[in-house]
């Protein structure tokens, strides 16, 4: 699979150089399954053979990584945490979900939001998905802004280093990336799996909230007096 997407991601450097990596990075911030481990190492394999610089390429990585990070976070912006709010009452029975649940991750997100931005733009899969709850919360924008482009920066330096440093070995290190990602989507299924034990399957299992459950604790839910604004004063919007 890796091979096939690897030949496509050379084809588009090798005819639009940093414009294009910095494309691939913003398509791959807003598409996942084109995996940054693929696209990076070979805009150091680029940069080895003399058609770009390093620093060139690692500039164009992080523009592109910080532009598509944005598109993200300012889509979850507009759809915001009222509307979200607005679909966990309507329809959170479906998923054991109330108003208090969504209350208590948004605090747990404002608490540690620098911490989750900075060190998940070095994580597969999440790097991306990062940048939604940041959104929806409306992290202050110049610090997501600053906090995605120092993650990014690392993790497009050390891939674009390896690619620049292994070139002709790309194929002894594919299979160690393809099963990082492995490693990262298993993680995933097993909390899917957890989440579904918990709320459905378990005896323990909370029953199907009624309307009375998405009124939530006025004496101790911050979320239902909903401000927008985190601990750390992560509330300004992208304007």
């Amino acid at each position: 699979m890796l091979s096939n997407l690897a030949d496509w991601v050379t084809d588009v450097i090798d005819k639009l150089g940093y414009l294009g990596v910095a494309l691939l990075v913003i398509l791959e911030n807003l598409f996942p399954p084109i995996p940054s481990e693929v696209v990076l190492p070979f805009a150091g394999f680029v940069a080895r053979d003399g058609r770009a610089t390093f620093v060139g390429m690692l500039a164009a990585a992080t523009i592109g990584s910080v532009v598509g990070a944005w598109l993200l976070y300012g889509i979850a912006a507009a759809i915001g945490p009222e509307r979200v709010e607005a679909f966990i009452v309507r329809f959170g029975k479906w998923f054991r979900l109330t108003p208090k649940d969504l209350a208590r991750s948004e605090a747990f997100f404002d608490r540690h939001a620098t911490v989750a931005v900075l060190i998940g733009r070095c994580v597969p899969l999440i790097r991306s998905l990062v940048s939604i709850p940041a959104g929806f919360r409306r992290m202050s924008f110049a610090r997501f802004t600053l906090f995605t482009a120092i993650g990014s920066f690392v993790w497009n330096g050390a891939l674009i280093g390896a690619g620049y440093q292994l070139r002709e070995r790309w194929h002894d290190v594919e299979p160690v990336l393809e099963w990082a990602q492995y490693v990262v989507i298993a993680v995933i299924l097993v909390f899917i799996g957890w989440f579904v034990w918990t709320r459905f399957l378990s005896p323990k299992a909370k029953p199907v909230p009624g309307p009375d459950d998405t009124v939530g604790d006025p004496a101790g839910d911050t979320a239902n007096g909903r401000t927008t604004n985190g601990p750390a004063g992560d509330a300004a919007g992208p304007g």
